[in-house]
Order: C-alpha cells, then sequence, then structure tokens
C-alpha cells in the first residue's frame, strides 16, 4: 500500500480487517482463551502471532497507514483470518495490489444498439443488462413486468438496489427477501472493494436504508454466483428462476438471464408475455 491509496480506502481496508478479526474467536483459531476481552475475536498481536508479521506493523495495515504491502504477506493476513478466496482478492484491492475495475458507462447508446436485440430474442425468459451496482441499462419485455412496468420507473432510478431497499411492492416480488438482501450488498461492497465509484448508490442507501446500512457495516463480500430465487409475480404466481449472470468485459457491465428452474415456472413465464 502506498500513498496513491485514496484516505477513503484505507479505511475500508482497516475497517474489513476489524470485522474480520472479531468474528474469530481463539479457539476457532487454535489459541488458548487467555483472560477476559472487553471487545469481541481476536486481539491484534494474536493475528500477527498467526500471519507470522510484526504486531506494530499490522496494527498499522488495520489502521490504513501508507505502509509497504506484499501479495504474500497479505495473503499471510488473509489466511490468519480464515479468509475466503474472495475475501482475500477483497483484501487485496483494498491494500492496492489488484488492480481496479475500470467504471462502465451507463447508457452507452451503441451498446444499447447492439444488446438490445440480444435481450429481445431470449424472451420469454427475463433479461437485462446492468452495471456492477445494479443500474439496469437495458432489459427485454419478459423483465419489464417481472417487478413491476420498469417503463414507468425514469432511468435514473432503475438501480435494483435502490428499489429493492427503498420500494416495498419491489422487494415483496422476493419469497427469501433476507436472503437477498444480504447476498445484494455483498456484492456491492466486493464491487466497491474493487475500485468501482460506488458513493452515489451507496451514499443514497444508507441514507434511506437502516437495514442497508446495518449489511453495509458488516463487511461481507461475495462475487456472482448462481442461484435459484422465488420470485411472486402478481400476474401468475411463483416463479422459480436461475439468475445467470455473464460479464461483458470490454464495458463493464453483466448480461443477466433468469431461467425457468421448472416446468411450472416456464408456463407461467410465456403466459406473461401472451397476457401483454
Amino acid at each position: 500500500m502506498t500513498d496513491t491509496i485514496s484516505p477513503n480506502a484505507r479505511r475500508e481496508l482497516g475497517d474489513f480487517l476489524r470485522t474480520r478479526r472479531e468474528r474469530l474467536s481463539p479457539g476457532s483459531v487454535g489459541l488458548p482463551a487467555t483472560g477476559r476481552r472487553r471487545t469481541p475475536g481476536l486481539r491484534r498481536e494474536e493475528v500477527a502471532v498467526l500471519a507470522g508479521v510484526g504486531v506494530t506493523w499490522y496494527t498499522w495495515l488495520e489502521q490504513g497507514r501508507p505502509i509497504n504491502v506484499s501479495t504474500q504477506v497479505l495473503r499471510a493476513v488473509g489466511r490468519a483470518l480464515r479468509l475466503d478466496e474472495v475475501e482475500t482478492q477483497h483484501l487485496r484491492r483494498l491494500a492496492g495490489v489488484r488492480t481496479p475495475l475500470a467504471d462502465p458507462v451507463v447508457c452507452d447508446p451503441a451498446l444499447l444498439a447492439a444488446f438490445q436485440p440480444v435481450l429481445d430474442k431470449l424472451d420469454p425468459f427475463p433479461a437485462c443488462l446492468q452495471t456492477r451496482l445494479f443500474d439496469v441499462v437495458a432489459y427485454n419485455r419478459a423483465y419489464r413486468h417481472l417487478f413491476t412496468d420498469m417503463d414507468l420507473i425514469p432511468s435514473g432510478e432503475r438501480n435494483c438496489a435502490v428499489q429493492f431497499f427503498t420500494d416495498p411492492d419491489w422487494r415483496s416480488r422476493y419469497v427469501d427477501d433476507d436472503i437477498v438482501a444480504t447476498r445484494m450488498v455483498a456484492r456491492m461492497r466486493a464491487v466497491a472493494g474493487a475500485g468501482t465509484d460506488a458513493s452515489s448508490v451507496v451514499g443514497r442507501l444508507l441514507e434511506q436504508s437502516d437495514e442497508f446500512a446495518r449489511l453495509w457495516s458488516r463487511h461481507d463480500v461475495l462475487l456472482q454466483h448462481y442461484e435459484v430465487k422465488r420470485l411472486e409475480s402478481p400476474l401468475v404466481g411463483l416463479l422459480r428462476l436461475n439468475f445467470v449472470s455473464t460479464d461483458v468485459t470490454e464495458t463493464g457491465h453483466r448480461l443477466v438471464v433468469m431461467t425457468p428452474d421448472d416446468e411450472e415456472t416456464s408456463r407461467r413465464l410465456s403466459s406473461v408475455l401472451q397476457s401483454r
């Protein structure tokens, strides 16, 4: 980590290390529990011992000071804190040893012209093109009516995270909304740690949603993974959808396609378009 790392990134690094340290107990890492602890988790000196680094160096790292950091030492810290691969990548980015991701252009007309025919061909499977921070920039007919009529939402408001945490009607479509909330925030945290400017969306949600603020403060990180989500459509009832996401590397967007997980969902998706 050098002076080129922003003060905000240093604060993020310190908060991330602290929250990872606080979730561990001495027994979980093979250390004896000694004396009463005023704060949860491991002490800084215990992490330093486990990682094989100096206590002062680790303390400065957690404080976000501009010190020299190597990939090898960060890997040792990650092992000491029992970080998984996603968390380890997040740690490296915060420490400035990974190249940040470029921010995508939200509404490039050429991009929309290229992808809209692809999205239209995917009907009746709901599909959209979105940024890493869930700004929906293009969508097909099936997606348009999955949550609400997207055409009625101003283009600047078509953000899945903002809608999820601020619009009860949008959120009610998710059967397992608590799980969705946790994973969505963890994915946004991972993207922010990768160098994407998340200040606008995150700042708004921190002001408007106590739940988002609580989840954001946990510093959990998660990359995109394939999963089945249950949604309750006001038009056709329960849908079980596989969420498949593909990165559009050149632009920083991702193509999200929702395919039916069972025959009943497939039939109901087809009926959505027939009713419109």
